[in-house]
């Protein structure tokens, strides 16, 4: 099993988290996930995901979007 992939861009100014996220994306093998934590939902990377395949499940904490994305 793999080391969890955690890409924090609550910090990050646009479109630094976009950047990292599909970078880490392109690292994963099939069936592993990675988590992207925001502060707001990102509806264009919504966009994205569903159209290359791939799934997800947001999850709200303290203001935090937590996003579980798996590769398909």
């Amino acid at each position: 099993m793999s080391t969890p992939v955690v890409i924090d861009g609550r910090g990050l100014q646009p479109p630094a988290p976009m950047e990292l996220t599909f970078a880490a994306l392109d690292k994963l093998g099939s069936g592993e996930e990675l988590t992207l934590l925001l502060n707001c939902q990102p509806f264009p990377l919504y966009q994205i995901l569903r159209r290359e395949g791939y799934t997800w499940q947001e999850q709200w904490d303290d203001g935090t979007c937590a996003i579980r994305i798996r590769k398909p």
